[in-house]
């Protein structure tokens, strides 16, 4: 049986509506329709080591970034992202973008959406949406194995997390993500 819960980031005024989570399919897939506002700000350039994505525009106009080629889609394009292709999605259009999208396995994109706006509508992140640096190198460090930035590589990242860990102690990171996914 399909549940509909929403959450949207108002920061980047993206709205995430989750159609199939991966409890509903023991994993299998997570199933979104996702809206981008209009004038969208290009999010950073990331992979999904272990994901397949595919997208389906609905409304509006979506800009895709694979790897460093940009492409404009529109309604009725379906775009297929293997792992490890760097990408990015946004809305450079005067219109709302609306897109389905199913990552597959789920692994825990969904929480790391959660996390992400919930951080934002906390007051906790740039206006792209984006922590500072110590939240996201733990971020980046707990979702691994679905969210990846193309810059800088996983293995600063895990350096960074190394010589961080001290501060990650000391400001109660994992009592707080848990805190955030609470109020999200």
């Amino acid at each position: 049986m399909l549940k509909t819960n929403q959450i949207t980031n108002q920061v980047t005024g993206q709205v995430f509506r989750f159609l199939q989570t991966s409890a509903d399919t023991n994993g299998k897939v997570l199933e979104m329709e996702t809206v981008y506002a209009p004038f969208s700000d290009e999010p950073p350039l990331h992979y999904h080591p272990q994901q397949n994505e595919y997208f389906k525009v609905l409304a509006g106009e979506l800009t895709v970034r694979l790897n460093n080629e940009i492409k404009s889609y529109k309604p009725g394009a379906v775009i297929h992202i293997k792992p490890g292709i760097r990408h990015s999605m946004w809305n450079a259009g005067i219109i709302e973008t609306v897109v389905n999208w199913k990552v597959e396995p789920a692994l825990d994109t969904e929480h790391f959406l959660k996390v992400m706006t919930a951080l934002a509508n906390g007051g906790h992140t740039n206006n792209k949406g984006i922590p500072p640096l110590p939240q996201m190198i733990y971020i980046l460090k707990k979702h691994n194995k679905s969210f990846r930035l193309a810059k800088p590589k996983t293995g600063v990242i895990g350096t960074l997390y190394v010589l961080l860990k001290p501060v990650f102690a000391l400001c109660s990171y994992k009592k707080k993500f848990k805190k955030v996914l609470n109020a999200a």
